[in-house]
């Protein structure tokens, strides 16, 4: 019996492991959206938008401030799809659902 010591391993790899291993590691990587929003889609955009959730189908829900910003950003949708999914690395959001914030 042989008595090797293994050193410990990275916090990061173990848990990139288990995510992979379930089958989650894309979806965490698609969620990467939500804290980056600010920046994917603009000081002016972030100011009045939340995102709140992403669904499994990959539609990111977000919130609205007003009535008026939700009818602009519906049709800036296509180019805030494109900014979203800039990183070929992650799996795409495939729609964006506005919700008025009450």
């Amino acid at each position: 019996m042989t008595d090797r010591k293994r050193s410990p391993a990275k916090l990061g790899d173990v848990v990139a492991s288990v995510l992979e291993h379930a089958g989650l590691s894309g979806r965490v990587a698609q969620a990467s959206v939500i804290p980056e929003w600010p920046r994917l889609v603009g000081p002016q955009i972030a100011e009045v938008t939340e995102p709140l959730l992403l669904q499994q189908d990959g539609t990111l829900c977000v919130a609205v401030r007003t009535h008026a910003w939700m009818q602009e950003l519906t049709l800036l949708e296509p180019e805030l799809l494109g900014s979203l999914n800039g990183d070929p690395s992650r799996p795409p959001i495939t729609r964006l659902r506005w919700m008025l914030r009450r």
